[in-house]
């Protein structure tokens, strides 16, 4: 079952269950939710499923979240809804944390640079917040 609560102006969708959590994903800023809030509810339903299967599966098969080869901790979440392909980038922070970056339907067979340099941004951006809320 999930949740939805409007803060601020932005939508949590928040699992709740009974399920023991491996993970949990975090929504850093409004990177992704503005891509989630511009796709149909089927769409949605499918990116939600996918992402509570990560947070509730111990080990998560390649072709739900896989690592992109070449940077340094970016991973793809894969999220195939009929003939779409969808990509959300996120990383780790702290081994049980998926911090979501970017994410973008998927058009060609290769992954656009572009995406992936936007997504190496945005964790750098994030860890430099934390760096700077740790020492203050």
């Amino acid at each position: 079952m999930f949740l939805c609560c409007l803060f601020g102006q932005l939508w949590l969708y928040l699992s709740v269950n009974t399920n023991l959590k491996y993970r949990t994903i975090l929504f850093y800023k409004t990177y992704f939710e503005k891509f989630f809030d511009s796709q149909t509810q089927k769409v949605k339903d499918k990116i939600i499923w996918t992402l509570t299967l990560i947070e509730e599966i111990k080990v998560v098969p390649e072709i739900y979240l896989k690592h992109i080869e070449g940077t340094d901790g970016i991973y793809e979440i894969r999220v195939q809804q009929g003939k779409n392909i969808f990509r959300i980038f996120c990383f780790f922070d702290k081994d049980k944390i998926i911090v979501l970056a970017n994410a973008f339907q998927k058009k060609k067979q290769k992954t656009s640079k572009n995406e992936i340099l936007k997504a190496l941004k945005i964790k750098q951006e994030y860890f430099n917040e934390q760096k700077k809320y740790q020492n203050s």
